[in-house]
């Protein structure tokens, strides 16, 4: 059975994740070079197992059809460039309540980097939410990650400051 594609951009087709991308999910999220920048206390992917259980949990996520965690597939390379995500934020760990904040985000693959895909795909999910309704987007990235703080310029996101409301770190908050 053929994924549900989410979007399609000029080089890219942004899908539900599939069994037979396990070994590439492993191969982006064991590398220290992606993992580094994401989450609280980041970590490696253990094993190919754990790859397996995230896509099953990213295609549960996937069910509504606003949100989701998705497989980057450039036609060019017929192959998972990376991770795009539309989610909401979690609840806010500062005290402060909930507004319904929503977060685009992405992790690619080092042989995927530097040539736009981010962008592209993370441009995408902004769009895709707009359509549904959506009238604003956050993303969060880690001060010391200068490749994502450069997507966030390129998809025209403003900076709203550094905020420890998310994921219990010191982000760089972006908004469009």
């Amino acid at each position: 059975m053929e994924p549900k594609v989410v979007y399609e951009t000029e080089r890219v087709r942004v899908r539900d994740w599939t069994p037979a991308d396990g070994d590439r999910v492993f191969d982006i999220y064991r590398r220290w070079e992606v993992s580094r920048w994401l989450g609280a206390d980041p970590k490696v992917m253990a094993d190919r197992d754990a790859a397996t259980r995230v896509i099953t949990r990213w295609n549960e996520r996937n069910q509504d059809p606003l949100y989701g965690v998705w497989a980057v597939h450039e036609r060019a390379t017929d192959s998972v460039a990376g991770t795009v995500l539309l989610v909401p934020l979690p609840e806010p760990s500062d005290g402060t309540a909930s507004a319904g904040e929503v977060e685009v985000g992405w992790h690619f693959h080092p042989d995927a980097w530097g040539r736009g895909l981010a962008t592209e795909a993370a441009r995408g999910a902004i769009e895709h939410g707009f359509k549904a309704g959506l009238e604003r987007i956050y993303a969060v990235v880690r001060p010391d990650n200068a490749a994502s703080l450069a997507v966030c310029r390129r998809l025209g996101m403003r900076s709203v400051g550094r905020t420890s409301r998310w994921y219990d770190a010191e982000l760089e908050a972006f908004l469009i």
